[in-house]
Formats: C-alpha cells, sequence, structure tokens
C-alpha cells in the first residue's frame, strides 16, 4: 500500500491532478454548509428537529448528501443536470440528429454536454420553486414562497446547483475522475459519521439492528463490488487476419449494463406520489388519496406494496434502459463489418439474436440483484426500530460508492501506467 502512494506522489501530473480534485471537493463541502440569503434561523431549526417525519423531504435530504441539513444554497444536488442527462440521452434514440452527434465521437460529447448544461438550467429553477413550495405546504417556512419573494431564493439555488455542475466538469477535466460521481460520492458518504455518532449517543434499542445493518452492509458491499465488475463474454474470431489463422477476441456484455440508472428512475417515480400527497394535503377532498398514499406508498414506513412495487420498477427500468442503450442489431452489423463472426453463429441477424437474448438474460439476473439490493434497508426501516435516517448508507448509495470507487481506481492505474510508459520511452 505504501509502494502504492508513493508511485502516485512521484507521478507529478497525477499528483497534481488527484490535489487539484480534493480542492474542489473541500469547496464542495464548505458550500454546502452555506445557508440560503434571508433564511429564517429558527424555522431552519424546527426544521432539522422534524425533517425525519416528512416523507418526501427526508428522501431529498438523503440524496444531496446532507446540503439539505444547512438549508444549503446546494441543497438541489445535481439532480438537475442528472435528469438533464437522461432526457438528452433518452432522447438521442428520439430525434436523428442528436443520435447521429452521439455517434461522433468527441466533437459529438461535447455537443450533447452543451445541450444537457442548458437543459440543466431551467430544470434547476423549477425545481427549487418546486422544492420551496413542497416546504411550505409542509408546515415550514424557512423563506417565503410568495411572489416575488420567493424568486431571490430560487435563483440562490439554482445558481447552487448549476456551479456544482461546474465543479463536476471542471474535476472531469482537470482532475481525476469523473466530477458528477465524485461530488455525488463525497455527499453519500459525507453523511456517514454524522449518522453513525448519532447512533451511538442515543444508544438503547437501535444498537442491535444498526449492528446487524452494519455486518449486512459489510457483505453486500462484498457482493456489489462482485456484481460491478462481472460480465459474459461472447466469443469473436475475425477471419483473414494472423497469417490467414484469425484473430480470437470477445465482447464483454456486463451483468450490470445499466448502472444506477433504474435505481434512480424508480426513486423518482415511487416518491412522486408522496410529495403529491404533501400539495394535496391541505384539500379537504384529497384526503382519502393522502391518507391512502401516506399508508401504503410512504418510505419512511414503508409496506410490502411499496417494497414489492420498489423492487418491480427497478427491474422494469433496467430492462427499458438496456433496450434503449444496447443496439444488438448495430453490435452485429459492426462485427460483421469488421470480418468478425461468433463461432456457430452465423454473422448478421443471427448473431444480434444471439447478443439480445444475452443482454435479456444477463438484465434479468442484474435487475434483480439491483431491486435486491435496493430494498434491502426498507426492510430494516419495517421490522426494525431503525428509521431511514439512521441507516449508514442506502442500497443506491452502496451501488454508487462501489462504482466510483472502482472507476477512480481504474483512471489511476491507467495514468500510473501511462506515466511509467513515458519514463521508458
Amino acid at each position: 500500500m505504501l509502494k502504492y502512494l508513493k508511485q502516485l506522489w512521484h507521478s507529478e501530473d497525477l499528483r497534481k491532478r488527484i490535489v487539484f480534485t480534493i480542492f474542489l471537493l473541500f469547496i464542495y463541502r464548505v458550500t454546502a454548509h452555506i445557508t440560503v440569503p434571508g433564511a429564517d434561523a429558527v424555522a431552519l431549526k424546527k426544521f432539522l428537529s422534524t425533517r425525519g417525519g416528512t416523507d418526501a423531504i427526508g428522501i431529498f435530504a438523503a440524496l444531496t448528501g446532507g446540503a439539505l441539513d444547512h438549508f444549503s444554497i446546494v441543497m438541489l444536488g445535481l439532480s438537475p443536470y442528472i435528469n438533464a442527462s437522461i432526457i438528452i440521452q433518452l432522447c438521442t434514440v428520439v430525434f436523428p440528429k442528436l443520435e447521429a452527434l452521439s455517434k461522433e465521437g468527441v466533437q459529438g460529447q461535447q455537443e450533447l454536454n452543451r445541450y444537457t448544461r442548458w437543459i440543466a438550467f431551467p430544470l434547476a429553477f423549477l425545481q427549487s420553486f418546486g422544492f420551496l413550495l413542497l416546504l411550505g405546504r409542509g408546515g415550514v417556512h424557512i423563506v417565503s414562497t410568495d411572489f416575488p419573494a420567493v424568486l431571490a431564493p430560487m435563483l440562490f439555488v439554482t445558481a447552487g446547483s448549476l456551479f456544482l455542475m461546474w465543479l463536476g466538469e471542471m474535476i472531469t477535466e482537470k482532475g481525476i475522475g469523473n466530477g458528477v460521481s465524485l461530488i455525488i460520492f463525497t455527499g453519500i458518504v459525507s453523511r456517514i459519521p454524522a449518522t453513525v455518532s448519532s447512533l451511538l449517543l442515543e444508544g438503547g434499542s437501535k444498537m442491535g439492528a444498526f449492528s446487524f445493518f452494519a455486518v449486512v452492509s459489510v457483505l453486500l458491499l462484498i457482493a456489489v463490488v462482485l456484481f460491478t465488475d462481472a460480465h459474459r463474454l461472447i466469443p469473436i474470431t475475425y477471419a483473414n487476419q494472423g497469417a490467414g489463422r484469425g484473430v480470437q477476441g470477445s465482447i464483454p456484455i456486463r451483468l450490470n449494463q445499466a448502472g444506477m440508472i433504474p435505481i434512480i428512475f424508480a426513486i423518482s417515480l415511487i416518491t412522486f406520489p408522496a410529495i403529491l400527497s404533501q400539495f394535496l394535503r391541505s384539500a379537504t377532498r384529497f384526503q382519502g388519496i393522502v391518507t391512502f398514499i401516506g399508508t401504503y406508498l410512504n418510505s419512511q414506513s414503508p409496506s410490502i406494496a411499496y417494497i414489492v412495487l420498489y423492487f418491480l420498477l427497478v427491474l422494469a427500468f433496467t430492462f427499458f434502459y438496456v433496450s434503449v442503450t444496447f443496439k444488438p442489431q448495430e453490435v452485429a452489423e459492426n462485427i460483421q463489418k469488421r470480418g468478425g463472426f461468433v463461432p456457430g453463429v452465423r454473422p448478421g441477424q443471427q448473431t444480434a439474436v444471439l447478443l439480445q437474448k444475452t443482454s435479456t438474460r444477463l438484465n434479468l439476473w442484474g435487475g434483480t440483484f439491483l431491486g435486491i439490493v435496493a430494498v434491502i434497508p426498507l426492510f430494516f426501516t419495517k421490522y426494525t426500530t431503525l428509521s431511514s435516517s439512521d441507516l449508514i448508507i442506502s442500497g443506491s448509495g452502496l451501488i454508487i460508492v462501489v462504482g466510483v470507487v472502482m472507476e477512480l481506481i481504474r483512471q489511476i492505474n491507467a495514468q500510473m501506467l501511462a506515466h511509467d510508459y513515458d519514463k521508458l520511452v
């Protein structure tokens, strides 16, 4: 380990990138403690003491890395940018122009990123208004939600979200790793010490359940590491190469082809009824709907129906997202154009069918695993004394943390390999 760290330090370019990344992440954590100007400090204190009881707000607080705890200017986190990225990615399937851009390499990707930033701005502005209004409907009046007084807090929150987007892009460009992923990772990890310390101070009946959840989390961590790297190799033979004998190769199809996207989609959809109930709570004629949502679609006290629905949504979105991003017909055509074929399978349509069947089977197992990891913390919330705010990390957070760390290690190793190669040259 020490030898590895020494190698990192001796690589000047890598050292500068790592230091630059750590500095920007530190800036992010400092920004997360800057309260929106004009916020009512007394109302903020009351909000923090009652936050766990509000379903939609509690979920949002967990997803934004604690920025909501201080009513920070970055309380929205990177959710507008992530939503804009998902919209652009899905639009590449619908609009031929965007699909053509996605195939133009680096230049096309830069153009798509520019579109993503433009979409992220109005999304951040609208989400800031919706969230401030949600707080007001929930009985928490930290800032005024009356027009035009609400415009100033909206602008502060929107600017904070765009600032995080800029930080992420700077990390990606001049630092190490994917900036957006690292910011989300930092937000998730930063909550762990506070959660553990509060449980240790509280003690009592929660310690047994907390210890058991910690053991389960470690086992899940090992499983997620293996799951993230798991893939199926499709053997490929390229004819007319290698002195007439052909060249053997393979195409890896990952078990987790969709990454975290299915869980993000599922969370967005399953929390929508809770957010809707906050707006309908003051209307007498909708009390039946509000009661139904609070009974069956409440993540703070999840019902079996909620857990099953969440699992099925993750599984369904796994198939949906992979069907959008993975094109077996295009892959089969590219293999055929390069003179390749799968042994025992005719090039073209039959190869595409094989790839589709393999992808579908892997999606079934991969989506099932994602769903299991996502719902395990809900069982602890339902059947133990732990609340959602007492959990060290959620299932989705665990997958994010493992994915970011593994990708970061890959990039660091690649940079070190390039550094050693430059020394030899």
